[in-house]
C-alpha cells in the first residue's frame, strides 16, 4: 500500500508541478525568441543600408545607360544565327 501512495505523489507531482513547469519555461524561451536581439537589429541595419546602397547605384547605372542611348542613334542588333550554335 504505501507503494501505491509514493506512485501517487510523484504522478500527482508531475501532472500539477512538473509539466506546468516545462510549459512556462518553453513558452518563455518562444517569447525570448520572438523579439530580435541587439545583434540582429545591427545585421538587419547593415543588410538595409546595403540594399539603398546597391540601389542608388543601379539607379545611376540606369540613368548612365538611358542618356547613353538618347545620345547615340538607335541601331537594331541582329540576333546570332543557329549556326554558330551548332558545333
Amino acid at each position: 500500500m504505501e507503494e501505491e501512495f509514493v506512485i501517487a505523489i510523484v504522478a500527482i507531482g508531475a501532472i500539477f508541478v512538473v509539466l506546468p513547469a516545462m510549459i512556462f519555461h518553453y513558452v518563455t524561451l518562444w517569447r525570448k525568441q520572438k523579439t530580435l536581439m541587439p545583434d540582429d537589429e545591427r545585421m538587419l541595419e547593415d543588410l538595409w543600408r546595403s540594399a539603398r546602397s546597391i540601389e542608388r547605384r543601379l539607379e545611376t547605372v540606369e540613368d548612365l545607360l538611358d542618356a547613353q542611348e538618347e545620345e547615340e542613334p538607335a541601331r537594331r542588333r541582329r540576333p546570332l544565327s543557329p549556326s554558330r550554335f551548332e558545333e
